[in-house]
């Protein structure tokens, strides 16, 4: 808690001295985010925000989980290590980030973001396969402070006709007009996720939903560190209102961990993607086509269990190579099938405003389900849907209330890994009677006094929690507060 007071307090000092600085004494209800920095510089005529030389935009967030007792039928069986505790359990995460962007010349630009987390996981962020309750979690973190290099990336635009549009000053987007019809290429230290599977409605966790089910696809395995960041190549060709867009970027060493594999083009993720924005009765809507390919040094579950039973010396506890700890004597682990892999998935994106106020979502991924997770969630097939709603109607334009559904699914084979008392990098409670693990997200966000500032209550309800109906249901109680310059 005196990291939350913390950083509130700084937050409301900034806010105070630039609005007194910037002349602004009592907040227009009709004004547009009068507390943005860059748009207060805009008014002082000291910054153009359609033509950008620079600009600088911060956030931090604090989020508090408190997890009920649970029924479950075992927990951590035969010495797996896996399992969501059944007590009761309370977690947080504190995150500030500030988002630095410069223009070096036409059409190039140059973003740098430092960042730091402070974190408590339920559990150990063991136990929940891809409906984990707080987004912000890493592998690694710790409840002391760590600050990092979370981007550090290189950006040209060549346009090739079309319109001329304007793209708004924005975190890691310099305010600026371009083509319709344009090439951008990005090169350096970014998430897959700033750029592929976005969604108005389900993404922007910080201001949305809290379980990570409603950040991306949950079975998309997207190359990255522990924490979510890689080094690559991210390319998109923008034609009206078609896009598509490639990536080609770093996996790291072991399954998340820290440390990048710098042989990029041995050990790699892949992705493409085909993007469409319409119009349908007058309000606009996008359709996008994710594939993926990731070619890393990662175990199979059939091959794991195969060494098992071949010889079961090759069990949980005696690999000397990276494993996950498991003290079960009984059971295969992936550390004795590690070799080159490739994993493979295709999934479907669609948002859609359907009133002024109210928007949909929903996500749709089938992955092959015949390796380890090596960088995301141990879900294999997973959707995710719902709707949000600003405030408008009852007079709290800047309020946002939303509602959401998320289901993930494992493959047999993962299945049967598991049931043999193996554990992957999250789930593994030493036996499994499959079913879909799932969750209902509730939350309301409030702007406070037109402010810079959000508090938002939530209420998730989690069933078969590591895709286990032995186990559960988990109600998670959350509240975050946010706040962003």
């Amino acid at each position: 808690m005196a990291l939350l007071f913390k950083l509130l307090f700084l937050c409301f000092m900034l806010f105070t001295i630039v609005q007194a600085w910037a002349g602004v004494t009592e907040p227009d209800p009709r004004a547009q985010d009068e507390f943005d920095f860059m748009n207060l510089l805009a008014k002082k005529g000291l910054h153009d925000l359609e033509d950008e030389r620079w600009n600088a935009y911060g956030q931090f967030t604090y989020i508090s989980s408190w997890k009920g007792a649970f029924p479950a039928a075992y927990t951590n069986l035969n010495g797996s290590t896996n399992s969501l505790l059944p007590g009761g359990e309370r977690s947080f995460s504190g995150t500030a980030t500030l988002y630095l962007g410069l223009k070096a010349w036409h059409g190039g630009e140059v973003y740098f973001v430092p960042e730091m987390i402070s974190m408590r996981p339920l559990s150990d962020l063991k136990g929940l396969g891809g409906v984990i309750q707080n987004f912000e979690m890493q592998k690694g973190g710790s409840e002391t402070p760590i600050y990092y290099q979370s981007r550090l990336f290189f950006k040209q635009t060549w346009g090739v006709g079309g319109d001329r549009i304007r793209l708004d000053s924005d975190p890691m987007q310099l305010g600026t007009t371009v083509d319709s019809r344009r090439l951008v290429v990005r090169v350096g230290n970014f998430s897959v996720i700033d750029f592929f599977d976005k969604n108005a409605y389900s993404g922007d966790l910080r201001r949305q939903f809290l379980n990570m089910a409603f950040m991306t696809y949950a079975a998309f395995d997207f190359a990255a560190d522990a924490r979510g960041y890689t080094w690559g190549m991210v390319s998109e060709y923008f034609h009206d209102n078609w896009a598509i867009r490639f990536g080609h970027v770093a996996a790291s060493i072991d399954p998340n961990q820290l440390a990048i594999d710098s042989r990029i083009f041995t050990y790699y993720g892949q992705q493409v993607e085909l993007e469409h924005k319409h119009q349908l009765y007058g309000k606009p809507g996008s359709v996008r086509v994710l594939a993926y390919r990731n070619h890393e040094n990662m175990g199979k579950f059939s091959d794991a269990i195969a060494a098992f039973q071949s010889n079961h010396n090759k069990n949980a506890t005696t690999c000397t190579g990276f494993n996950y700890g498991s003290g079960n004597a009984r059971a295969p682990d992936l550390c004795w099938a590690r070799k080159p892999n490739d994993k493979v998935g295709i999934g479907i994106n669609i948002e859609q405003q359907v009133l002024e106020d109210v928007g949909l979502f929903f996500r749709g991924m089938y992955s092959d389900g015949k390796t380890e997770v090596f960088s995301y969630t141990s879900t294999d097939r997973s959707i995710s849907l719902g709707a949000l709603a600003n405030g408008t109607r009852w007079g709290r334009k800047k309020d946002t209330l939303g509602i959401g559904f998320a289901a993930g699914w494992i493959s047999s084979q993962h299945a049967r890994y598991l049931n043999m008392g193996g554990i992957d990098g999250f789930i593994g409670d030493g036996r499994i009677r499959k079913d879909a693990e799932h969750v209902v997200d509730i939350f309301y966000s409030v702007n406070l006094l037109n402010s810079p500032l959000w508090v938002t209550a939530d209420y998730q309800h989690i069933t078969n929690p590591g895709f286990n109906a032995d186990r559960g249901p988990v109600n998670v109680y959350g509240m975050r507060v946010h706040a962003e310059f």
